[in-house]
């Protein structure tokens, strides 16, 4: 059973045009979007900026809600979820966002950003070092509920997946805008999996970032998805990043999934003529991330 199933995802937006006379404008975002994800697998979501690859990585979670469509991870129905069950889901879908300036709290100190999704979910602190093979398969929406984690416990937390993404304990005590964009999206990172999430949707987490930074990114992700068993949607702009990085390749134009392959597949032999285009688009003699 894949991890991941969409079924026809559809948003329509609703604009009102007109200065007198108000004429109703249907958008849609996103347009009848069906694809799995299997466990482990990186599937990379690229097209040109406004086809709706956010709108379709924020539905995946909840984040909006679509119109039409359906979606399971597993055997839950995401779209009917609600109450303590969401919560639960929640756990094990996470987001890294595109912007690490404005995903961080500004007034927050780096250990409360990074521990407060534990306080939310009432997640047990359990070690990378003692995370099981179950553990890994059935994420934190599996593991027995425990009461509140105490200060201590939350710090040890911190602490290791902050080294886990790369950073020192000592950034804990400081606050987001004394780092770099690339440290600050490290930060983001661990938020994201210090809840031990099966499913991260990233979106767009290297177009702020240097080439180079980014590159480094990249491959702490690819990292950290051997290290806690991830599977990923990786939404880029950039073919040459998403071909690196993703197992399977989906193209989006105009809200639609024109075409959907393996990496192999869609780089080197395209059947559609808007990925020959993306290809084509690509700065020659392009780059490899090492």
């Amino acid at each position: 059973m894949p991890l991941l199933t969409i079924r026809d995802l559809v948003k329509v937006y609703h604009t009102d045009d007109g200065v007198f006379g108000k004429t109703t404008r249907e958008i849609r975002a996103v347009n009848g979007v069906s694809f799995e994800i299997n466990h482990g697998e990186t599937l990379g979501l690229v097209g040109e900026s406004g086809c709706g690859k956010t709108t379709l990585g924020r539905m995946i979670l909840r984040l909006i809600e679509p119109t039409f469509g359906s979606i399971s991870f597993g055997t839950h129905d995401v779209l009917t979820a609600s109450g303590r069950e969401l919560r639960r889901l929640r756990r094990d879908l996470q987001i890294i966002f595109q912007d690490p300036f404005a995903s961080l709290n500004p007034r927050m100190r780096v250990e409360e950003i990074v521990t407060e999704p534990l306080l939310i979910h009432g997640v047990p602190v359990v070690p990378p070092g003692k995370i099981t093979d179950a553990m890994r398969r059935h994420g934190a929406s599996q593991l027995e509920e425990h009461r509140q984690p105490a200060a201590a416990d939350l710090h040890q937390a911190a602490a290791e997946i902050m080294r886990a993404v790369g950073l020192d304990e000592s950034a804990l005590r400081r606050y987001p805008h004394e780092f770099s964009g690339g440290q600050r999206q490290r930060i983001g990172i661990a938020r994201a999996l210090i809840v031990r999430p099966q499913f991260v949707v990233c979106d767009e987490p290297v177009s702020a970032l240097d080439v180079s930074v980014g590159a480094q990114i990249v491959n702490l992700l690819k990292k950290l998805q051997r290290d806690f068993g991830l599977t990923y949607l990786f939404i880029s702009h950039s073919m040459p990043v998403v071909r690196y990085l993703s197992d399977r390749i989906a193209v989006m134009r105009r809200g639609e999934i024109v075409e959907i392959g393996t990496s192999e597949q869609i780089t080197s032999h395209p059947q559609h003529e808007y990925t020959r285009t993306l290809l084509a688009a690509t700065p020659a003699p392009g780059f490899t991330l090492v």
